[in-house]
């Protein structure tokens, strides 16, 4: 499918000039990635892909070998990609480096490619044994959201992912669950550690947000996660008081009934008392090497706005680099009424309160929460901030901006427009009124306005077609999609809207929806079936929301994968384009933006990443 015509090979530009963004510290902590390398099999080709890096030099070419025999005539330059016919054997493929027509000395990149290898990569899961719930029911085991870190400081990614049972709950609904298990495996398929959370983290969507990320900056990842009494960390110590249960039956406790005001019966399963824990674990080995309380606590329970605990237990979390060199953790409770806000450092030995917002302190802060957040440097003074739904809090923990329009369940942060730097928002509301808003992420100031008397549920943004400048952006509302100005295209067009990834060899993005990748035709105006994952075994999860347990750049060119599970949950997949391109870029992880968004992929209602730059059909150079 051609596109426009400047889609030239001869614009050129260095990955700074590509990655166009405000200036982080020149010394901000980021990771050190090794080349990612991917060799699979498509049909009857063989595909190899690998990561440029931000430290390559603009001029450096590559070779690529099957057990030692050269296959490229010329050395590749337009891309970190390969495509050629595939063995039909065990073969040992080789990617070399060249510099002015020198194979360099440094280390070279190598992976098997078996005879049986298909089109994706595959990690066999442990899963968690079924369990039975105080009332005799009976549940099991799924794998959920994932999320990445280099917990061994090699270079490459492991995969940490979470163990949802088959009875977690939303906030709203009663009702007992399982424990909720993080697991840590090797692309190569090595079960590193689990982590159990025991039986007082209640399971569901909003009760576990998870930040893998090297926050101490010794070269490894930790996780940072909630925790309670009764947590084992990966080496079998226990948090807290391994006998305390503090579920609720249906009985409620005298200790904590005068702060639920009210009469209520929706406590089953429910933990509104007892501790709560915040612990950083090592990323390497699970164990857990410091817990601290919780901030802020519950406290009385009515004070969040119902008796019954829906709201007080809605969290969230981000990664941040709120001084511009290093990253923080901010751990975050509440959305629908007051929000808190709690930026902590983690140094190797301790982690301490950076500062904690509150909303309640700040006029028309309270109630603009969303299920996801977004985090970047919005004002261009190298710091990040974080965009939690109809408003922003600062860098130093103030308020930044509201804009009033309270709650809702996805948000955009990207720079929409190909000739600027500065960042914008697309985030819809569910109050049955102010419908969707696209807006200047430094000031809040609403460049245009969907209203709508439904609540939008769903929104998303990408540059889908390249006859429009910029991105697009569409939500539930209605059918169609907008351009940057406003304008209204394919009126008559339902597109999907739960997520999307950059897959094909282009330069637009694909839509990731229920089980599959499509690409939106503007032409015909319909989504084209790309790849179907339900043909393969695999599901999405998370109900309506069908998302993949994680997609990002994590291996291989600037393409995004695809982290899904088999049916079974027995087998994670991981799945890479065998798509050919004429573009190169480095990875999408050396953008920090990126990065962060990666980070919070598994964060309430699982949003795509996205990066601190315009990416997208208009004006974007090739390296």
């Amino acid at each position: 499918m051609l596109l426009r015509s400047f889609f030239i090979a001869t614009l050129m530009a260095t990955a700074s000039q590509a990655m166009a963004q405000p200036a982080y510290a020149p010394d901000i902590q980021k990771e050190q990635l090794g080349r990612g390398m991917t060799c699979l099999r498509e049909g009857d080709s063989l595909v190899v892909s690998w990561r440029l890096l931000e430290s390559d030099d603009k001029d450096i070419s590559f070779h690529v070998y099957q057990d030692g025999q050269r296959l490229n005539t010329a050395p590749i330059q337009d891309a970190t990609f390969f495509k050629a016919p595939a063995p039909q054997r065990d073969v040992q493929m080789e990617v070399r480096m060249v510099k002015d027509g020198q194979e360099s000395a440094m280390p070279h990149c190598t992976k098997t490619l078996k005879a049986d290898a298909k089109d994706y990569l595959a990690i066999p899961l442990s899963k968690p044994a079924d369990g039975v719930t105080p009332d005799g029911r009976r549940y099991t085991y799924s794998a959920n959201d994932a999320s990445v870190g280099d917990v061994d400081g090699d270079g490459e990614y492991e995969i940490i992912l979470k163990w949802d049972p088959s009875n977690a709950h939303d906030n709203s609904h009663e009702g007992y669950t399982g424990n909720v298990y993080i697991d840590c495996y090797k692309t190569t398929g090595e079960h590193l550690w689990r982590i159990d959370l025991g039986k007082n983290i209640r399971a569901g969507a909003h009760y576990t947000q998870f930040l893998v990320y090297d926050f101490d900056g010794n070269g490894r990842a930790e996780l940072i996660v909630k925790t309670a009494d009764g947590t084992v960390d990966g080496t079998g110590q226990v948090i807290g008081d391994a006998q305390a249960n503090w579920v609720m039956d249906g009985n409620i406790p005298k200790q904590i009934s005068g702060k639920m005001e009210g009469k209520t019966t929706h406590v089953v399963g429910r933990i509104l008392q007892g501790p709560e824990y915040l612990t950083v674990f090592d990323g390497l080995t699970g164990k857990a090497l410091q817990t601290v309380d919780y901030q802020p606590p519950r406290g009385n329970v009515s004070d969040w706005g119902d008796n019954y605990g829906n709201r007080c237990d809605r969290f969230l979390a981000a990664v941040a680099y709120l001084d511009g060199k290093k990253p923080s953790a901010v751990m975050c409770r509440g959305y629908y009424t007051k929000s808190y806000l709690a930026a902590y450092d983690w140094d190797g030995t301790n982690l301490t309160l950076r500062w904690l917002f509150d909303s309640q302190k700040e006029k028309g802060y309270s109630g603009q929460g969303n299920h996801n957040l977004r985090v970047g440097d919005v004002d261009g003074d190298g710091c990040d901030e974080i965009t939690y739904g109809s408003m922003a809090v600062d860098h130093d923990g103030t308020g930044l901006y509201t804009t009033r329009m309270g709650h809702g369940d996805a948000i955009h942060q990207f720079a929409f427009y190909p000739d600027s730097t500065q960042l914008q928002i697309w985030d819809v509301h569910e109050n049955k009124k102010d419908g969707s808003d696209f807006r200047d992420a430094r000031t809040g100031r609403i460049i245009f306005q969907i209203p709508s008397k439904e609540d939008v549920g769903r929104g998303m943004a990408a540059d889908i077609d390249p006859t429009n400048y910029g991105l697009e952006m569409w939500s539930s509302s209605q059918r169609g999609y907008f351009d940057v100005k406003g304008n209204l295209h394919a009126p008559q067009a339902w597109i999907p809207m739960n997520s999307a990834v950059w897959w094909d060899g282009d330069l637009l993005r694909e839509l990731l929806d229920r089980n599959a990748i499509q690409k939106w035709n503007w032409t015909t105006q319909k989504a084209d079936m790309m790849k179907d994952f339900r043909t393969e075994d695999c599901t999405f999860n998370n109900g309506t929301k069908q998302n993949p347990c994680l997609s990002a750049d994590i291996l291989g060119d600037w393409r995004e994968e695809v982290v899904v599970r088999n049916q079974q949950s027995t087998e994670l997949r991981i799945y890479s384009t065998p798509h050919s391109t004429s573009y190169r870029f480095p990875s999408f992880m050396s953008d920090t933006p990126y990065r962060i968004s990666v980070a919070t992929e598994n964060v309430g209602y699982n949003q795509p990443p996205e990066p601190g730059f315009y990416f997208g059909s208009d004006k974007m150079p090739n390296r």
